[in-house]
């Protein structure tokens, strides 16, 4: 978010009685506890209805990703980039596949984490473990891409684009934020929090494409511009797509899909609806979310691209800034307006991060800490531990985020996340339909499908480029092996029992 107009004291209030409002949120979300167990914590007791269901999963998948990431994506590669739409909405269709049943089974079960479900399904402790690993490191990693993206947002707020004082006072103030009122209520805390801050990014998203269209006109014109500029630099950023960005959007609609869906606090939230009847309506909302989020980003990345020139490489992801300081430059409306949407872009940082850091807590307390300590501490005793977890994991991000400041985009970390977590779609989509699935050959799938997937992106090969096989994400080449285990030996296995 560089080269925005430093804000006044009246833009500095609004953003700090929103800020604090949130702790004052964890308060009452802390008084509203009906005990103190594990679920009550880190569910909210299985009580999330159809406003705040639909508000935290959204809030949740539109991250700072959707504004930094997608709107830099659109502004290196044009109009392809319409297929985040696509992707975005491929999720809730992955969600249909397994939701529902999962649901069912979490209310009967009591699950509490990814694990629990793969426990009771497969009653292999080397399963449960290595999903829980790669949950935790996805999780890790899309945490740490908040909090960088959360520095950068401060650093433009600040007009201190350049340096690293207001970077780092903002990832170790917001973080703090989240830390309170996140270990204050738990995931009724993180809910709440996430349902106002849906509503801050529906309306930001809204007034900004007003906005966008008020000062740069419309969309064809900018688009005969970009068209221009393909004919000078022999580039295709407005004409259609070739076969390689194609394949390259087929890819993406396939690792997003199964992989956003099967994030471990999507999962959680699907076993914290009120039933089965609310999920599926929240599912229903969402498939029409990607129009007003995506839509938005790439207009915005198209408007850069045809009106602002001179960025490139990882700089590409500062260009939402350089549209939020056109539009404060614009008119005093303008500048009003900005203040709303670095609400909104904080609002959808920190609504990912708090989600992310709360499943880290539980997944680390209830599959790690209390599996080793067999004695099996009270719940009580575990809540605490859970809090501590997230106070310390959460200075090992920030000190991560620090030292990475300027060395890693937001998409590569997105990437590099989604290869990872298609590897458990077998154990979850296939598992939860066919009793026949083994948990030995999915255990082996899995190992072999990361392995395959995490070494692509270091083999030096000629169809092997920014970690993708022909366009295709390395973690979808690691999934066919993945596959090919899992069906071939549960197959074996079942033939022979």
């Amino acid at each position: 978010m560089s080269n925005i107009l430093p804000l006044g004291y009246g833009a500095w209030t609004f953003i700090s009685i929103y800020l604090l409002s949130l702790l004052v949120i964890g308060w009452f979300a802390k008084k509203s506890r009906k005990e103190d167990t594990l679920n009550d914590f880190y569910l909210a007791g299985n009580s999330l209805g159809l406003g705040i269901l639909f508000l935290t999963l959204f809030a949740t998948q539109y991250s700072g990703n959707t504004f930094f990431g997608f709107t830099g994506a659109t502004y290196r590669v044009g109009y392809s980039w319409i297929l985040s739409i696509h992707f975005m909405t491929s999720i809730v269709v992955c969600y249909l596949l397994f939701a529902p049943k999962l649901h069912r089974l979490s209310k009967k079960q009591n699950f509490l984490t990814p694990a629990d479900y793969i426990q009771y399904r497969f009653k292999y402790n080397k399963l449960s473990l290595i999903i829980t690993i790669i949950g935790i490191a996805v999780l890790s990693n899309y945490l740490l891409a908040q909090l960088m993206a959360m520095g950068r947002a401060m650093q433009g707020i600040s007009g201190d684009a350049g340096g690293s004082f207001y970077y780092i006072a903002g990832v170790l103030v917001l973080a703090t934020i989240i830390v309170i009122y996140g270990t204050m209520g738990g995931l009724r805390a993180v809910a709440w929090t996430d349902a106002i801050q849906g509503v801050i990014l529906l309306v930001g998203f809204s007034v900004l494409l007003f906005i966008l269209f008020d000062k740069f006109g419309p969309l064809s014109k900018a688009t005969e511009i970009i068209a221009n500029m393909d004919k000078i630099n022999n580039t295709r950023k407005a004409a259609v797509p070739d076969a390689e960005t194609c394949r390259l959007w087929l890819s993406y609609i396939i690792i997003l899909g199964f992989g956003l869906s099967l994030y471990p606090q999507a999962i959680q939230r699907i076993y914290a609806a009120k039933s089965e009847k609310v999920l599926k309506k929240s599912l229903v909302v969402m498939a029409f979310m990607p129009i007003p989020t995506m839509i938005i980003s790439v207009i915005a990345g198209i408007m850069a691209l045809a009106y602002i020139s001179g960025l490139e490489g990882a700089a590409t992801d500062q260009v939402f800034g350089r549209v939020l300081r056109e539009i404060q430059e614009y008119s005093i409306l303008g500048y009003g307006v900005s203040i709303v949407i670095l609400a909104a872009i904080l609002a959808a940082m920190m609504s990912t991060a708090d989600s992310a850091l709360l499943t880290i807590s539980s997944m680390f307390t209830k599959d790690i800490y209390a599996k080793i300590f067999k004695s099996s501490p009270d719940e009580k005793t575990l809540t605490l531990v859970g809090k501590f977890c997230s106070w310390a994991f959460l200075a090992l991000m920030i000190i991560f985020a620090i030292i990475l400041k300027d060395n890693t985009s937001l998409v590569k970390l997105m990437d590099r996340k989604l290869d990872l977590m298609i590897q458990v779609s077998p154990a979850f989509m296939l598992g939860i339909h066919y009793s026949w699935l083994k948990a030995k050959p999915v255990f082996w799938g899995i190992v072999c499908g990361t392995i395959v997937a995490l070494s692509i992106p270091y083999i030096d090969l000629s169809f092997i480029s920014k970690g993708k096989v022909f366009g295709f994400h390395a973690g979808l080449i690691g999934l066919l092996p993945n596959l090919a285990i899992a069906l071939i030996g549960s197959y074996l296995k079942k033939e022979t029992t």
